[in-house]
């Protein structure tokens, strides 16, 4: 039996807590929220307009460090919520923390319609991993908690990642 992580970063809605969640619930896998030092505030507006701005300049927040080690696990999932076509800064920073070579990386995404290029993102980071079962779960487009992904197609990805494990 393989070593299973999920590392999500989740803001607002909890979109991306709530899939990495039920992703936890079906392996059994440990599971790492990424938290910046300094949490984001304000209005869901003010957030995405912050976040704009952080993505444009190639900004990388801060984080505290994870509650475990990723280089004790052999399988890692990672979701982000979509900021302007692209992974969350926070994400960003962690995954360039880390040593990926020899992982499975499992890459995830919530997204409000426009999935931009997330995975390729994430592909670009984890430099040296093998990926499997990419996922892109969308939600309403107004920044809101409504699944837009049929729960089916959902709970089909879930299965084949456990099958991992």
């Amino acid at each position: 039996m393989k070593k299973m992580l999920i590392i999500y970063y989740s803001v607002s809605n909890g979109n991306t807590k709530l899939i990495a969640e039920k992703l936890q619930k079906a392996t059994g896998a440990d599971i790492a929220r990424i938290e910046t030092v300094i949490p984001y505030t304000g209005s869901y507006q003010d957030i995405v307009d912050q976040g704009q701005q952080e993505v444009n300049r190639g900004y990388q927040p801060k984080i505290h460090p994870l509650s475990v080690n990723p280089a004790d696990y052999e399988i890692i999932a990672v979701g982000t919520p979509t900021w302007w076509y692209t992974t969350a800064p926070a994400v960003l920073t962690c995954l360039k923390s880390y040593d990926w070579r020899g992982k499975t990386v499992i890459p995830f995404q919530t997204h409000g319609g426009w999935p931009g290029h997330v995975i390729k993102d994430i592909r670009s980071a984890c430099k040296g991993a093998k990926f499997l079962h990419e996922m892109e779960i969308q939600f309403d487009s107004t920044g809101g908690a409504d699944v837009v992904t049929a729960e089916k197609e959902i709970q089909t990805w879930i299965a084949k990642v456990a099958k991992e494990k």
